[in-house]
């Protein structure tokens, strides 16, 4: 797809995406997020996905937007910017509102719109040489990829002001100290680490996975007695579905659960 500048391979109820411009650090430019956004929609729409991986290729995760491309067209950047940005908007949205976890391996470094994507994981892992840049800054331009919503829910306010005002390189163990991913892997140990956490969370309730990061997205716009509803709306509605009926029969007979024998919709 898009001579491959995102690769896809679904196995086992995982989806496997990989951002495939090794020699551009994998920069971000609209061939490759038209192919995340058709990629995004299949697996959020695939119920044999239960689980996304999002990865780099190479020495990077992603090193941001393709400056170079934005000027191809002239002088004014404007009119590509808009249509790339708006293009990864709509590839993030899919992957934020589908019914499964998505889980980063951040290969190397994660600069601008690549960091974006990075901290996009409900669980992100990092090899220990990844760092984090915003990097915005640096080229006189403001965030994009969700960054001012997600950052400063990570990591706090104070942080994602220093983080965004600086673009100072945040190190993979200090990104693991401050909230900004999930931990970091030892040496050589995010592939097998990463898809060893895949297959566990495939193999687990991935339709209350599901619920559980919709509740998340939607706390900090509600009051304490509105999310409290929808949690009570969102718990009776799992225990009806199959998952659900299957966890707690499980629970009574004092075995392990069997959720993928169970559809997840």
């Amino acid at each position: 797809m898009s001579d491959n500048q995102v690769l896809l391979e679904i196995a086992d109820g995982i989806a496997r995406i990989t951002l495939n411009r090794p020699d551009k650090g994998n920069a971000l430019g609209q061939a490759m997020a038209d192919a995340l956004l058709a990629i995004a929609g299949q697996v959020a729409d695939d119920p044999a996905v239960r689980v996304v991986v999002l990865t780099g290729a190479g020495r990077m995760f992603c090193v941001g937007g393709d400056i170079t491309e934005f000027l191809s067209g002239g002088d004014d950047p404007t009119v590509g910017m808009t249509r790339l940005a708006g293009t990864l908007h709509k590839a993030l949205n899919r992957f934020a509102a589908m019914p499964k976890p998505l889980v980063t391996l951040v290969n190397g470094p994660a600069a601008g719109a690549g960091m974006s994507m990075a901290i996009a994981g409900d669980i992100a892992l990092a090899a220990p040489g990844a760092y984090f840049t915003c990097a915005y800054g640096k080229i006189g331009l403001t965030p994009d990829g969700g960054m001012t919503w997600t950052l400063p829910r990570l990591v706090g306010m104070r942080r994602a002001q220093d983080l965004l005002v600086t673009s100072r390189r945040v190190p993979a163990p200090e990104a693991a100290e401050i909230g900004l991913i999930t931990r970091t892997v030892a040496e050589g140990a995010l592939e097998d680490e990463g898809m060893a956490l895949a297959r566990d969370l495939a193999n687990g309730a991935v339709a209350a996975m599901g619920q559980a990061r919709g509740l998340l997205h939607e706390a900090f716009l509600s009051t304490f007695a509105d999310q409290m509803d929808r949690e009570v709306q969102n718990i009776v509605d799992a225990a009806g579905r199959p998952e659900g009926r299957e966890g707690i029969a499980a629970f009574l007979a004092g075995r392990a659960p069997d959720f993928r024998g169970t559809p997840s919709g």
